[in-house]
């Protein structure tokens, strides 16, 4: 493996852990950072799917809508039972087995599983299936397709 291959892998498992991190924490325009101008998001097995004719949502405006749509529909009050102290609403990502493969040196292509878990639990899981291009020397999601493997009955 040549050194900007281990770079640009390190830099590429940078990006899909910022994207977990600020969509997490509702820092939507650092999540936007994270695309090119240009980029493009499929959802597949989401109730957001073809919402509005926007599948699959192209460019920053219509990409950030996913994020704050999803926002926007979450209850104002918590889904059940919760430890004491803990916030009503949450959600942390979690990914595995991010496998990366290389066109050349600014290209590459990706996939990984992901879990979703919110207050109630596990609530969804699937796969990001992502193309990556660095621009400017940084390393940017081009196309990510979303899909949803699996549900639980209060998701």
């Amino acid at each position: 493996m040549e050194v900007w291959e281990v770079i640009a892998r390190e830099s590429i498992r940078d990006l899909a852990t910022r994207y977990n991190a600020n969509g997490d924490s509702g820092r939507f325009d650092n999540v936007m950072l994270l695309f090119a101008d240009d980029a493009v998001m499929k959802l597949e097995g989401m109730e957001l799917e073809g919402e509005d004719g926007r599948d699959p949502y192209r460019g920053h405006d219509e990409i950030l809508s996913i994020f704050t749509g999803a926002r926007d529909r979450q209850p104002d009050e918590p889904g059940g039972d919760q430890p004491s102290g803990a916030p009503e609403h949450y959600v942390r990502r979690r990914i595995a087995t991010h496998q990366i493969d290389f066109d050349d040196e600014t290209h590459a292509l990706g996939y990984c599983y992901y879990q979703v878990v919110m207050p109630h639990g596990l609530d969804h899981w699937g796969r990001y299936f992502d193309r990556y291009e660095q621009r400017d020397g940084r390393w940017l999601f081009t196309h990510r397709r979303v899909t949803v493997e699996g549900r639980t009955e209060r998701s």
